[in-house]
C-alpha cells in the first residue's frame, strides 16, 4: 500500500507531463489495455472491475463511469502516461538538480544532553541535493515501505536542514512523524 511520500513523489510526476493525459474513459481503458500488452484481465484488476466491464468501455457499451472507477481510472492513467518524460526528469533529478520538499510534520531530535529534543510541528521547504533525491527515487522504485521512505527523508532534512551539510549540530538525529502534508518537486 502507498503510503504519504509515495503519494507525494506520484503527484510530483504528474506535473512533469508535457501533454494532458487522456480524459475519455475510453482512451483511459484503450492506455491501459495498451499498456498491459492487450490483457483485459491485468487492467481489470488494477481498476477493480471486472474484465467483462472493461471489454463493455473498450466496445463502447458504457460511457459514464461511476465515481470509483473514475478515480481509479484517473490515477492508473497517470501512472502509465509520459513514462519516459517521468524517467528523464527522475533521472535528472538524481544526478544534477536534486528535489525540493515542502512539508508541515512533527519532527523529533536525539540531542545531547540539555538541548531541546521534543518533538514539535515545523513548516519546512528543503531542498534536497542529488545524492539524497538518488537514493530516496531509488527507494521508492524499489518498492521502499512508507516508513523506509520517511527515515530516507529525514535523513536527507537532517543533513541538509538542521546539520547544514556537517556545520552544525553535531551527533543530531532527525524523526519524522506526523506528516499533516508533504509535496514534492522537480526543479528545473
Amino acid at each position: 500500500m502507498a503510503g504519504q511520500i509515495d503519494d507525494a513523489l506520484q503527484r510530483a510526476g504528474t506535473e512533469l507531463f508535457t501533454r494532458e493525459p487522456p480524459k475519455t474513459p475510453l482512451a483511459q481503458m484503450k492506455l491501459l489495455t495498451k499498456t498491459a500488452k492487450g490483457n483485459t484481465a491485468a487492467v481489470a484488476a488494477r481498476l477493480g472491475v471486472s474484465r467483462r466491464t472493461v471489454e463493455r468501455y473498450l466496445a463502447g457499451q458504457r460511457k459514464h463511469p461511476r465515481a470509483a472507477l473514475r478515480e481509479a481510472l484517473a490515477r492508473e492513467v497517470a501512472k502509465v502516461w509520459q513514462p519516459r518524460v517521468r524517467q528523464r526528469r527522475r533521472r535528472q533529478a538524481a544526478t544534477t538538480t536534486g528535489i525540493t520538499i515542502e512539508t508541515r510534520a512533527r519532527f523529533g531530535y536525539t540531542a545531547p544532553i540539555g538541548t531541546t529534543d521534543d518533538p514539535r510541528l515545523r513548516r519546512l521547504t528543503v531542498h534536497l541535493p542529488p545524492a539524497h533525491a538518488a537514493r530516496l527515487l531509488e527507494a521508492q522504485d524499489q518498492g521502499a515501505s512508507d516508513q523506509q521512505l520517511r527515515d530516507i527523508l529525514a535523513l536527507g532534512i537532517q543533513e541538509t536542514y538542521f546539520q547544514d551539510y556537517g556545520r552544525r549540530a553535531d551527533g543530531l538525529e532527525v524523526q519524522l512523524t506526523d506528516i499533516a502534508y508533504l509535496d514534492v518537486a522537480f526543479p528545473e
